[in-house]
């Protein structure tokens, strides 16, 4: 797994971790990521998916609703974002990789309160991983690398980068996973 902690301490840009990583790099990072969420549920129960934890910071403000922008978010809520903006990343970096302008966004979350079981969940990530290794197994045999989009406060990038920079978004929210998990288990423990 790529150590996305000189990104997060701007020490590192996205093109600087994407030096050198190719299309089969990528695939692996996909593999690695999937592997990582499911070892992390491996335990998990169906209350836990659903627990609502203590989270003092929880602020959303791209959320759907009024009522839900400070609220916590479940296991199933993270699961479901994170999968989600894997795979929005994903999409762009095969448009990229094909020459094409990334134009607007390309995401689609399934609705977080749909995930109540660790069946669900696991079939997410599951489901996550077989769409993102399609999307790369898309790419070009020689990619369009100087293709480049502009990614947020974290710059321009090619389609390494921004592959990566969902792939960041991931890794920021499995310390968010294991917390919850943790505070689901000591409510089971009290």
């Amino acid at each position: 797994m790529i150590d996305f902690g000189p990104l997060r301490r701007g020490e590192k840009t996205l093109d600087e971790l994407a030096r050198g990583l190719s299309r089969k790099d990528l695939e692996g990072l996909v593999n690695e990521m999937a592997d990582t969420m499911l070892a992390l549920i491996r335990d998990a129960e169906d209350a836990d998916v659903t627990f609502v934890p203590e989270d003092p910071e929880a602020h959303d403000t791209y959320a759907a609703s009024a009522e839900e922008v400070d609220l916590p978010w479940t296991l199933g809520h993270v699961i479901v974002h994170s999968t989600a903006s894997s795979e929005e990343a994903t999409a762009h970096s095969l448009t990229l990789a094909r020459g094409v302008p990334v134009k607007q966004r390309s995401r689609y979350e399934v609705p977080w309160q749909e995930a109540t079981t660790v069946e669900f969940l696991r079939g997410r990530i599951e489901e996550s991983r077989r769409m993102q290794l399609a999307m790369l197994g898309a790419w070009p045999d020689r990619p369009h690398l100087e293709q480049t989009t502009a990614y947020g406060r974290l710059g321009t990038v090619n389609a390494i980068g921004i592959f990566l920079g969902g792939l960041a978004h991931a890794d920021s929210h499995l310390g968010q996973i294991a917390n919850i998990l943790a505070q689901a288990r000591s409510r089971t423990a009290a």
